[in-house]
């Protein structure tokens, strides 16, 4: 099940990002409002968008959102693979996890080595050949 939901999601967020799916909405619009003479802009002529629309949204939001959750795992792998194999500090992995509090505190930390070597990379720079 969660995998049909999976590929299901995909591929609409897939094809929701799609030219062709902006044109398709635009069109659909266009037409509503050529309708609303005909049908004299009646409340029953309103009710066909606003609903449209609502379900529609509300359907996206939870096929985005799975999209981008599995894409934010994706990435977060990736990076941690990255941190894992390079020269990076393996302290950086899992900090997705950490409290808001303990994010500052390593932002900070970062921020302070970032200070501290900012004179060792200029003056390494500067004893280069040109």
């Amino acid at each position: 099940m969660e995998q049909a939901f999976n590929r299901l999601a995909e591929n609409v967020a897939h094809a929701a990002g799609r030219a062709w799916a902006f044109v398709l909405c635009v069109v659909s619009v266009v037409l509503w409002a050529i309708a609303g003479p005909a049908f004299h802009y009646s409340e029953t002529w309103q009710l066909i968008i606003n609903t449209a629309t609502t379900i529609v949204t509300f359907l996206m939001v939870f096929l985005i959102q799975n999209t981008q959750n599995r894409d934010g795992v994706a990435i977060q792998a990736k990076l941690d693979e990255l941190i894992r194999s390079g020269r990076a500090k393996n302290d950086f992995i899992g900090i997705e996890h950490l409290t808001e509090a303990e994010a500052q505190e390593f932002r900070t930390r970062c921020a302070q080595t970032k200070t501290a070597s900012k004179g060792t990379i200029a003056s390494h720079a500067e004893s280069r050949p040109a």
